[in-house]
C-alpha cells in the first residue's frame, strides 16, 4: 500500500463524497415514499445495503489501484465462474435465474461483472496502448473476453445488465481510441447480428417489450402498462410536484416496480419537474467529476478505471430514465444509488470506491 492512512486522509475527494451522498439521500427518501405505498421497509434496507456498500468502498479506495492492475485477469475468472456457478445452481425469480442464495442474502453476479470489465480493460489499455486506434485485429482478444460472460448473462436471461457491460466495454475502448475502419466494422456486424438477436436469442417477453416500446396503445393493459401508467405519473407531477407521499398514481399502486427499475417515476410525481432536473443535475455532476479525476489520473490505468466508473453510471441512468419515459424499451435497469437492490447498491459503490482511489492518488506520495 502507497503511503500512510493520514496521508490519504487529506486527500479525500469530498466534492465526490457529497455528490454521492446527495444522490443516496434521494433514494432514500424516495424509498420511504415507496415503503409507505407498499406497507414495506426499503428505506430500512437500502440504509443497510449502503452502509454495507460504503465499507466496501472505502476498502476499495484504501488498497493501491495497482494491484489491482496485477490482479485484473484474476478478479475477471473469479466472477466469471460465479456467472456459471449461478447457471448450474442460481436461484430463480421473477423468471430469470441471477442470483447466488448465501441464506441471509442474495448475490447477483452479473452486477459485479461490470466493476469486472471496468478493471479488465483498464489493464487491457494499459498493456497495450495505441496512439493510431485499435484495429480490429487488437480487438480481437479482448472482444471475446467480453462475449464470454454477456453471452452468459444473457442465459439468465437479463437482457439490461448485458446490455451495460457491453456499453462500458465499448465506451472505454472507443474513449481510448478504436480506428475509423474498424467502427465501420463493427457497425455493420451489428446490424447484420440484430436479425439473429431478435429470432434466436431474446426471450418472448422481451420482444413484447420492444414491441411494446413501438406502439404503447396497442396492448395497453400488457406490457405498456407501466410505462403508460408511468408517463401519467410524471405529467401529474407538473412542475414543482405533489409532494412528499401525496403521488396518487404511486401510492395509489398504479405503477408497479417504482420502488426499483421505476423509482424515478416516484421521484417525479412527488417534486415535479424540478425535482427532476436537480436528481439529473447530481448524475451530471458526478460523472463530469468521474471524467475529471480521470483528466487528473496519474496513469492510463487510473485514467480507464475513472472513465469505467463514468460509462457505468452513464448508461445507466440514460437507459433507466429512457425506459420509464417510454423512450426506450423496459429492460429491467436500475436508477443508481435511487432504486432499491443490494446488489446494485454494492456494485455502484465499490465502483464509486475506486474512483475516489484513482483521486487520491492523483498525486504520486
Amino acid at each position: 500500500m502507497s503511503g500512510s492512512l493520514a496521508s490519504i486522509a487529506t486527500r479525500i475527494d469530498w466534492v465526490l463524497m457529497l455528490l454521492v451522498g446527495l444522490v443516496a439521500a434521494v433514494g432514500i427518501l424516495n424509498l420511504y415514499s415507496s415503503s409507505h405505498a407498499l406497507g414495506e421497509s426499503f428505506h430500512i434496507s437500502q440504509a443497510i445495503w449502503l452502509g454495507l456498500g460504503s465499507g466496501l468502498a472505502a476498502a476499495a479506495a484504501v488498497i493501491d489501484y495497482r494491484n489491482y492492475e496485477r490482479w485484473a485477469y484474476l478478479i475477471y475468472g473469479l466472477v466469471l465462474f460465479l456467472l456459471l456457478v449461478v447457471l448450474l445452481v442460481g436461484t430463480t425469480l421473477n423468471g430469470s435465474k441471477r442470483w447466488l442464495d448465501f441464506g441471509l442474502f442474495l448475490l447477483q453476479p452479473s452486477e459485479l461483472m461490470k466493476l469486472a470489465v471496468i478493471v479488465l480493460v483498464a489493464r487491457i489499455v494499459a498493456d497495450m496502448p495505441k496512439t493510431d486506434g485499435y484495429s480490429l485485429y487488437d480487438l480481437a482478444v479482448p472482444m471475446l473476453l467480453l462475449a464470454i460472460p454477456v453471452g452468459m448473462i444473457m442465459l439468465q436471461p437479463d437482457l439490461g445488465t448485458s446490455l451495460v457491460v457491453g456499453f462500458i466495454f465499448f465506451t472505454m475502448m472507443f474513449f481510448h481510441g478504436i480506428r475509423p475502419l474498424s467502427t465501420l466494422v463493427l457497425g455493420g456486424a451489428t446490424a447484420v447480428m440484430t436479425p439473429f438477436l431478435w429470432f434466436f436469442v431474446l426471450e418472448d417477453y422481451q420482444k413484447r417489450r420492444v414491441l411494446s416500446f413501438l406502439d404503447l396503445e396497442k396492448d395497453p393493459f400488457g406490457p405498456g402498462w407501466q410505462v403508460r401508467q408511468a408517463l401519467i405519473a410524471f405529467g401529474s407531477g407538473g412542475v414543482f410536484g405533489k409532494g412528499h407521499l401525496l403521488g396518487t398514481q404511486v401510492q395509489m399502486g398504479f405503477v408497479p416496480y417504482h420502488e426499483s427499475d421505476f423509482a424515478a417515476v416516484n421521484w417525479a410525481e412527488e417534486h415535479g419537474f424540478v425535482g427532476m432536473i436537480v436528481l439529473i443535475a447530481l448524475y451530471c455532476g458526478l460523472i463530469a467529476w468521474a471524467v475529471r479525476v480521470a483528466r487528473l489520473a496519474r496513469d492510463r490505468f487510473g485514467m480507464m478505471i475513472a472513465v469505467g466508473v463514468a460509462a457505468l453510471i452513464f448508461w445507466h441512468v440514460i437507459i433507466n430514465l429512457g425506459m420509464v419515459l417510454g423512450m426506450l424499451p423496459v429492460v429491467g435497469l436500475t436508477l443508481p444509488l435511487v432504486s432499491y437492490g443490494g446488489s446494485s447498491v454494492i456494485t455502484v459503490m465499490i465502483a464509486l470506491g475506486l474512483l475516489m482511489n484513482v483521486s487520491l492518488r492523483r498525486h504520486v506520495f
